[in-house]
């Protein structure tokens, strides 16, 4: 006698990564799923809004920024819920994908709601030795600026690429055929980059830049450094520069494409290369102190070792869950 048909697959399910639900489903209908990563996101959303007003957050800036955060979240909500309801899926659930990654710079704009009415400059004025000492008494800028405006400009360059690091990091994904690595990659890449931003109202501090106005600046100012300084100014934060958000995510990245990514290692340490200019530019360019990078640093190197062992964990819950 011949065996039944086994039963054909659910549209989309191959692609879309396992998440948690947050309603069980109609019957013949999905569920609605969130992916980790999208939690992590609903979390430190969630944290910034109902926090900061207890940090003193200035109506100004917290009601314009928090409508744009409000609409960042309804419209992952709504992602969510039209790839469960409709019968091709696989449209949504490719632009929640892509949708973290400018999720992360609304995140960071989020850190201006713990904007202090003072800083108490506790911190810059031991921040800055390290600096000179790395600058000026072990030669580290003259090293820099020792073939003119060759590095200079390549360190600039290397930061401005930073704001495409985690769009072409999910392309470069799509196009090695691993975008079932894309959630484990957006999982560990925002819990470094998360965690850095929850950290940043702790310590209230002003840039280089702005605190010593005039010192230790570079002798060349190239065509990026203009562009730089003026995303700087203005979109940048005013709350804190401890840790360093763009060193956190350079990092992050790098090393998340490692672990999503084991067996193409090239891409991640290209990554981490790529990582390090953003580092050395910070405190060239006098957008950081020395210490914000290597905490930066630090942070992504401890949250991607976590990340790495209890991401696993939750997908596995999300599977039985899902067979459930």
């Amino acid at each position: 006698m011949a065996s039944a048909p086994s039963p054909s697959p659910e549209v989309g399910a191959s692609d879309r990564p396992a998440g948690s639900w947050i309603r069980p489903a109609r019957a013949g209908a999905r569920a609605i799923r969130l992916r980790p990563s999208e939690w992590l996101l609903l979390a430190y959303f969630l944290y910034a809004a109902s926090a900061s007003p207890f940090w003193g957050a200035r109506q100004e800036i917290w009601i314009p920024r928090a409508g744009l955060t409000l609409a960042g979240v309804v419209f992952l909500l709504l992602l969510a819920w039209a790839e469960a309801v409709t019968a091709h899926p696989r449209f949504f659930n490719i632009v929640r994908d892509w949708l973290p990654a400018p999720l992360i710079l609304t995140a960071y704009w989020a850190v201006d709601w713990f904007v202090p009415a003072a800083y108490p400059h506790t911190h810059e004025q031991s921040w800055i030795v390290l600096d000179r000492l790395l600058l000026n008494t072990w030669g580290g800028k003259a090293a820099i600026e020792c073939f003119g405006c060759v590095l200079p400009f390549f360190l600039e360059l290397t930061y401005s690429l930073l704001y495409a690091i985690p769009p072409v990091s999910i392309g470069v994904l799509y196009l090695c055929r691993r975008r079932d690595r894309v959630d484990r990659f957006l999982f560990m890449l925002l819990l470094g980059t998360l965690a850095a931003y929850v950290l940043l109202p702790v310590f209230p501090s002003e840039a280089p830049r702005i605190l010593f106005p005039g010192q230790d600046l570079p002798a060349c100012t190239t065509p990026f450094r203009l562009l730089n300084l003026w995303l700087l100014d203005g979109w940048d934060i005013r709350g804190s520069v401890f840790p360093s958000g763009h060193v956190t995510v350079a990092f992050s990245a790098a090393f998340a494409m490692l672990l999503a990514v084991p067996e193409r290692r090239r891409m991640g340490w290209t990554m981490a290369g790529l990582a390090g200019s953003v580092a050395v530019t910070t405190v060239y360019a006098r957008y950081h102190y020395a210490v914000d990078g290597l905490a930066g640093c630090l942070i992504s190197l401890a949250t991607c070792a976590v990340g790495a062992r209890i991401y696993p964990i939750i997908r596995r819950v999300a599977i039985g869950e899902a067979r459930q």
